[in-house]
C-alpha cells in the first residue's frame, strides 16, 4: 500500500491489484444496481442447487422478501458435500486451538464424518426437518458440528453465545420452543472453566419444552447430569445410531436455516430468521469478493459462532468457498499479549478478521508484543462490529499488516446477514471510513425530511433496495419486523438499519453509530464515535465511550469515559488534557464536561460499546437488557 497524504488514502499496489477477484468496482457496481436480479443470479450460479429457481425475487408479501423462489438447495451441499469429490476433500476445513494448548485438525472429510454423525445423533432423538434446536457452546469444534448438523437434516439451529446467563438463555429457547439442547460442560476463558452445563440445567427448569440436553466433553470436570433428559455426546456416538454416513436433506431455498437473537436497548430479544438459498449466495459472495479468497487461505475470523459474524464469515461462507477456517476458544491476551500473534505465526494465517475492540485492547499493549513475530503470512486484515477510529486502524495497517495488508472495514448487521459497506482490494482506503456500498447495495444519507444530505454533512443510513442476505422476518412477529426497519421510509421502500453516517466527496461512507449515539449540544449534532476517536489520538487513552447527559443551557452535555494506557495514571491534570485535546481536535462544541477514569467499558459479547448501559448508570435508570453484556 502506498500513502498519499494530501488526500488522506492509501492506495493499493499493482500486485494486490493483480491477483484480486475483482479488479473494477464503478462499473460492475452500476451493472448490479442496474439489473440486480441479473447480477444475483449469476452469484447464485457458484453454488450447487438440487434445483434451480423459478424466480430470483418474489416481492409479492413485501416486506417479506423470497429468494430464489422455487429452488431446492441445503448450504450443507455447498459447504461440505460438494467438496468431498474435489481436490478439498483431503485438505483442511478447520484448523482449532484451545486456550490451554490443545491442538486438532479437520479435513473437508473428517468434518462430514463428524457432521454426520451429529446428524444421527441428532435424529437418534427426534430432530427432524423444521425443529429449532438451541446450541449453547463454548468456541470448539463440536459447536460447528451441531450447527451444520442441524442444516444438514434441515432442523434450523439457534445458537446462543456460551456467555449469556441462564435467563437469557431459558428467554431465547422459551420463544424457540425447543425440545432438544446442545451444551457442553464447560470451556476456558482466561485461564478459568466456565460452567456451562449448570446454566443450562438453571435455564431448562423454566423451558417445559425441552425434553433431551445433549453434552460434549470439554473440560472434564464434574457435572450434574439428569436422568432421561442429559446425555453425553462422547457415549451417543460410540453407539450403532451415531454413522458416519447421512444424507443432507433437500431445503426450499426459502426453508429457515437459522434463528439468532438481536437484543434492542429494551424489550425482549428479536429472533431473525436466514434461510438457505439467499443467505447462501449473500455470505459466499461477499466473502469472496471481499476477502479475495483464494484456494491456499487460511482464515480466522476471530468472532464466536454465536453472533452473526461467527455464522457467516467464521461458519458458513469459508466453507462453502473451500478455505480454511481457523478456530480460538480462549482470551485474545492469555496468558500474555502475543497470544493471536504467535498463532498467526504458527499457523501461517492469511486473513485476520477482528473487531476494534479486539484491536484496541492489544494495542494498550504495544507494539512489541506484535513485533517479536513473523506475521509475513498475513496479506488482508478486517474489522467488524462498530466504526473503527482512525489511530486504531493505522496501528493495526502498520503494526499487524506491516503497511502492506489492506484493511476490510465492513459495516453490516445480524440483519443484513453480510456484508453491506465495505472496501474491495483493489479500492483507495480511508482509515475509518467503511468505503462504499458491494454490488447490488444502494446505500445513501438522508435528513428529517427523507432528502439526500450534502456531502460531508451527518444524517440517517438508508438502504434503498433489497438484497438475497436480508433476515426473512423476526420470529413470530410479522408486526415487530415491519415496524422495526420498514415503517419509517414505508412510501419509499427502503430499509432503516438505525444508524447515522455521512457521505463524503469522494462517495466514501462514514458510519458514525446508531442515530441514538449522536449527541445534540446547542443545537449541533455531534457524533459520539467522532469524539471517541478525538480521545483515543491522544497518547495516553486506549478506549473512550462517550454519552450524553442532560443540561439545563445546552439541552445536552458531553460526558466522556476514558480507559488509559499502561502507564498512565488518572489525575485532573490528565482530565484537563483531554479535554482541551478534543477541544483542540474538534472544535470546542465537542469539548466534554467531564472525563471519568475506567479501567474498563461495559461492551456486548461482539465488542459493542454499550453506551446506553453507561448512561443509564449515570442517571440512576433502569439498564434495560443485559443479557448481551461481557462479562
Amino acid at each position: 500500500m502506498t500513502f498519499d497524504e494530501r488526500k488522506g488514502m492509501y492506495y493499493p499496489t499493482d500486485d494486490i491489484i493483480d491477483q484480486a477477484n475483482v479488479k473494477e468496482y464503478e462499473k460492475r457496481y452500476q451493472s448490479s444496481i442496474e439489473n440486480p436480479e441479473s447480477f444475483w443470479a449469476e452469484q447464485a450460479e457458484n453454488l450447487v442447487w438440487y434445483k434451480k429457481w423459478d424466480k430470483v425475487l418474489d416481492d409479492s408479501d413485501k416486506p417479506f422478501y423470497k429468494w430464489f423462489q422455487g429452488g431446492k438447495i441445503n448450504i450443507v451441499h455447498n459447504a461440505i458435500d460438494r467438496h468431498l469429490k474435489t481436490a478439498n476433500r483431503n485438505k483442511l476445513a478447520i484448523i482449532w486451538e484451545g486456550e490451554n494448548g490443545d491442538v486438532t485438525t479437520f479435513s473437508y472429510h473428517a468434518l462430514n464424518r463428524e457432521v454426520s454423525k451429529f446428524a444421527n445423533v441428532l435424529k437418534s432423538m427426534g430432530v427432524k426437518k423444521g425443529d429449532i434446536v438451541t446450541i449453547y457452546m463454548p468456541q470448539i469444534p463440536e459447536q460447528v458440528f451441531a450447527m451444520l448438523a442441524c442444516a444438514k437434516i434441515g432442523a434450523v439451529h439457534s445458537v446462543v453465545y456460551g456467555g449469556f446467563s441462564h435467563e437469557a438463555l431459558s428467554e431465547r429457547i422459551r420463544d424457540a420452543e425447543s425440545r432438544v439442547v446442545v451444551t457442553a460442560d464447560g470451556g476456558y476463558r482466561r485461564g478459568k472453566i466456565n460452567d456451562l452445563k449448570s446454566i443450562v440445567n438453571e435455564a431448562v427448569v423454566r423451558c417445559p419444552t425441552v425434553e433431551v440436553v445433549i453434552t460434549v466433553r470439554r473440560t472434564r470436570q464434574e457435572v450434574y447430569m439428569e436422568s432421561d433428559r442429559d446425555y453425553w455426546y462422547h457415549d451417543l456416538e460410540s453407539l450403532p445410531i451415531a454413522s458416519i454416513k447421512c444424507e443432507t436433506e433437500e431445503t426450499d431455498a426459502n426453508d429457515m436455516l437459522f434463528l439468532l437473537y438481536t437484543s434492542g436497548s429494551t424489550g425482549k430479544p428479536k429472533g431473525m430468521i436466514h434461510t438457505h438459498g439467499g443467505y447462501s449466495v449473500y455470505i459466499s459472495t461477499t466473502h469472496r469478493l471481499v476477502f479475495d479468497i483464494k484456494p491456499e487461505d487460511r482464515f480466522w475470523c476471530a468472532a464466536d459462532p454465536g453472533w452473526i459474524t461467527g455464522h457467516s464469515y467464521m461458519v458458513y461462507a469459508p466453507l462453502i468457498n473451500g478455505a480454511t477456517i481457523f478456530m480460538y476458544e480462549g482470551a485474545p491476551n492469555h496468558p500474555y499479549p502475543n497470544r493471536w500473534w504467535r498463532m498467526i505465526e504458527k499457523y501461517g494465517i492469511n486473513i485476520l478478521y477482528t473487531s476494534p475492540t479486539a484491536i484496541r485492547g492489544l494495542m494498550r499493549y504495544g507494539s512489541s508484543w506484535v513485533t517479536r513475530h513473523d506475521l509475513s503470512s498475513l496479506r488482508l486484515l478486517g474489522s467488524v462490529g462498530e466504526p473503527i477510529n482512525p489511530e486504531a486502524w493505522r496501528w493495526y495497517y502498520s503494526v499487524v499488516g506491516n503497511e502492506k495488508c489492506p484493511i476490510m472495514d465492513t459495516w453490516w448487521q445480524t440483519e443484513t446477514g453480510g456484508f453491506m459497506i465495505t472496501p474491495l482490494p483493489i479500492m483507495p482506503l480511508k482509515p475509518g471510513s467503511a468505503s462504499k456500498p458491494f454490488f447490488g447495495i444502494e446505500a445513501g444519507v438522508v435528513d428529517e425530511n427523507h432528502q439526500p444530505v450534502k456531502p460531508g454533512e451527518e444524517g440517517a443510513l438508508v438502504i434503498k433496495n433489497i438484497w438475497p442476505g436480508l433476515a426473512a422476518g423476526i420470529y413470530k412477529d410479522r408486526d415487530k419486523f415491519i415496524e422495526t426497519y420498514w415503517k419509517k421510509y414505508e412510501k419509499e421502500g427502503w430499509y432503516l438499519p438505525g444508524d447515522s453516517a455521512r457521505i463524503d466527496e469522494d462517495g466514501y461512507i462514514w458510519v458514525l453509530g446508531r442515530s441514538d449515539d449522536v449527541i445534540k449540544v446547542s443545537g449541533y449534532r455531534l457524533g459520539t464515535s467522532e469524539i471517541e476517536s478525538a480521545l483515543i489520538t491522544h497518547p495516553s487513552v486506549v478506549e473512550a465511550a462517550v454519552i450524553p447527559l442532560p443540561h439545563n443551557i445546552k439541552g445536552n452535555a458531553i460526558h466522556a469515559f476514558v480507559v488509559l494506557k499502561d502507564g498512565y495514571s488518572a489525575s485532573r491534570e490528565l482530565e484537563t488534557e483531554l479535554k482541551n485535546h478534543v477541544s483542540s481536535e474538534m472544535g470546542p462544541i465537542a469539548k466534554p464536561d467531564e472525563i471519568l477514569f475506567t479501567v474498563a467499558l461495559p461492551k456486548t459479547r461482539s465488542g459493542k460499546i454499550m453506551r446506553r448501559v453507561l448512561k443509564a448508570r449515570a442517571l440512576g435508570q433502569d439498564e434495560g437488557d443485559l443479557s448481551t453484556l461481557e462479562e
